[in-house]
C-alpha cells in the first residue's frame, strides 16, 4: 500500500506515525506497525464512506418525488432578479439588495411613522420583502435542479440552474451587487444594518448545489467562474465592511449564521484563510461563549421567540460542523475544556422537536409569533444522524414537514435540499429506478 493511494486522513496519520516510530522501536517492526495502523485507518475511512453513501441513497429514496416535483417547477420559473422591483425606500441603487428590519413598525407617535420602532419577534407584514423573496426563490430553484441532477444524472436540469445563477448574479442588467449595505434598513433611522447580513443565509446552500452542477458538461464554465468571483467579492465585503465586521462579532445567533455563510462561501472559492478563521472562531468564540452547559443558547432563550430561535441555532451549529470538518478534524467531536460539544445543541433541542408541548411543560415561554408553525424538517436532525448514527434523529427527521407553508419558518431554514449536503458529487447519479 502506497501513501499516495491513501485518503488524506490515512496519509496524515501514517506520516505522523512513521516520523516518530523509528525512535520508539525497531525500524522494521515500526514500519510493519505503521502500515498496519494505516491499513486500519484506511478500512475505517472506507467503512465511513460506505455508510455516508448508504445514507445518501436513503435520503435520495425518501426525497425522490419531492425533488423531481420541485425541479419540474423550477424548470418553468422565470428567473428572479432584484432589479424586477425597485425598492423605493432604499438609499442604494437598482442593483443593491434592500430589505427592512423585520421587527420594526411605523412610529405611532408621528404622523409620517418615522422613525420606525422595534417590537422584538413581531414581523411587520408591510415591509418591503421582494428582494429577499427573489433571492430565496432563485436559490431554492437552483438547489432543486441540482438535487434532481444529482438524483438522476440528467443534464436537462443543469442549463436552467445556470440561467437562474446568471440572471441573479452575473448579467449586467439584472445582477445583484455583492454587498448588503442596505439590508434590514430601519426607516427614518438607518439605511442598512449589520443584522441584515443574515438575509443572505439562504445563499449558503448555493455553493453546495454548484458542487453537483459542476459535474455536468451542461454547466457553463464561465457561469461557474463568475459565481465564484461573485462570492469572492462578497467575502471581501463581509470581512471588511463595517456592517459585515460588526455582524461577525455579534454575541448571538447572528454571528453563528454569519460563519455558516463565510464557511460555505470560502469552501466554494478555496479561500483557506477564511475557512481557518471560521474554524478558529467556532472553537474559541462561538461555541464557548454562546452555548450553555446543557446545550441551550442563553441569549436566544431571552427572546420573544425562544423556541424558534433555539431551533435556528441548533440547525446552524450542525451546519457549521458539516462545513468546517476535514479528514483530520471532525467538528462534531470537538470538545471544549469543560466538556461541552456541538452535539449538546442537538440533544437539547431534540425533545422539543419531538414534542413541542414539552417546551411549555418545562416552563419555557411560548413564541410570540409562529408558535403553531414550528417545527419543520430540521437539517440538524439529519446531520446528527449522519455523525452519530442514532436512529431517533433520522426517524424524527423523516416524519417532519419538509416544505412548511409558513414563510417565517421557511426564512429560518436555509437548507432546502439536504441530499446535496449528504451526498458526494462523484456518486452522481445517486438513485435510479
Amino acid at each position: 500500500m502506497l501513501l499516495a493511494n491513501l485518503t488524506p486522513t490515512a496519509t496524515f496519520e501514517a506520516m505522523n506515525y512513521l516520523g516518530r516510530a523509528p525512535f520508539e522501536r525497531g525500524w522494521k517492526q515500526s514500519l510493519a506497525s505503521a502500515f498496519g495502523c494505516v491499513a486500519a485507518l484506511a478500512l475505517a475511512l472506507q467503512t465511513r464512506a460506505a455508510s455516508a453513501a448508504e445514507l445518501a441513497r436513503t435520503v435520495a429514496e425518501i426525497d425522490r418525488g419531492r425533488i423531481l416535483k420541485l425541479a419540474a417547477e423550477a424548470l418553468r420559473l422565470k428567473p428572479p432578479a432584484i432589479t424586477d422591483q425597485a425598492a423605493t425606500s432604499s438609499a442604494g441603487g437598482p442593483h443593491d439588495f434592500f430589505s427592512q428590519g423585520d421587527y420594526y413598525w411605523p412610529n405611532p407617535t408621528n404622523k409620517n411613522g418615522l422613525p420606525y420602532v422595534g417590537r422584538d419577534g413581531e414581523s411587520n407584514p408591510d415591509n418591503f420583502d421582494y428582494h429577499r423573496m427573489a433571492m430565496h426563490n432563485m436559490k431554492d430553484a437552483v438547489a432543486a435542479l441540482a438535487a434532481a441532477y444529482a438524483l438522476t444524472g440528467d443534464d436537462k436540469y443543469v442549463p436552467k440552474a445556470a440561467e437562474l445563477i446568471k440572471v441573479f448574479f452575473l448579467d449586467e442588467k439584472t445582477r445583484m451587487n455583492p454587498s448588503l449595505n442596505y439590508a434590514q434598513a430601519v426607516l427614518g433611522k438607518s439605511a442598512g444594518n449589520n443584522f441584515g447580513v443574515i438575509d443572505t443565509l439562504h445563499l449558503a446552500e448555493l455553493p453546495v448545489a454548484a458542487g453537483f452542477l459542476e459535474r455536468s458538461p451542461a454547466f457553463p464554465r464561465q457561469v461557474d467562474q463568475g459565481l465564484k468571483r461573485w462570492f469572492a467579492d462578497y467575502i471581501a465585503w463581509m470581512t471588511t465592511a463595517i456592517n459585515g465586521v460588526k455582524e461577525m462579532n455579534m454575541a448571538n445567533n447572528h454571528s453563528i449564521a454569519y460563519f455558516v455563510q463565510l464557511a460555505s462561501f470560502a469552501r466554494f472559492t478555496s479561500h483557506e484563510k477564511m475557512l481557518e478563521l471560521s474554524r478558529t472562531r467556532f472553537k474559541e468564540v462561538l461555541l464557548p461563549k454562546q452555548m450553555a452547559a446543557e446545550g441551550s443558547f442563553t441569549l436566544e432563550l431571552k427572546r420573544t421567540k425562544p423556541y424558534g430561535y433555539s431551533i435556528f441555532q441548533a440547525d446552524n451549529v450542525a451546519t457549521l460542523c458539516v462545513l468546517l470538518s476535514t479528514p483530520q478534524e471532525d467538528f462534531w467531536h470537538l470538545k471544549l475544556p469543560d466538556g461541552r460539544t456541538p452535539k449538546l445543541a442537538i440533544d437539547f433541542i431534540y425533545p422539543y422537536l419531538a414534542d413541542k408541548n414539552k417546551w411549555l411543560t418545562d416552563g419555557r415561554r411560548k413564541d410570540v409569533m409562529h408558535w403553531d408553525d414550528w417545527p419543520a424538517r430540521q437539517p440538524c436532525l439529519l446531520f446528527a444522524y449522519a455523525a452519530f448514527g442514532d436512529e431517533k434523529y433520522l426517524a424524527l427527521w423523516k416524519k417532519s414537514d419538509a416544505d412548511p407553508a409558513d414563510l417565517e419558518v421557511r426564512r429560518n431554514i436555509a437548507i432546502t435540499q439536504p441530499l446535496l449536503w449528504i451526498a458526494d458529487p462523484k456518486d452522481v447519479p445517486l438513485g435510479q429506478k
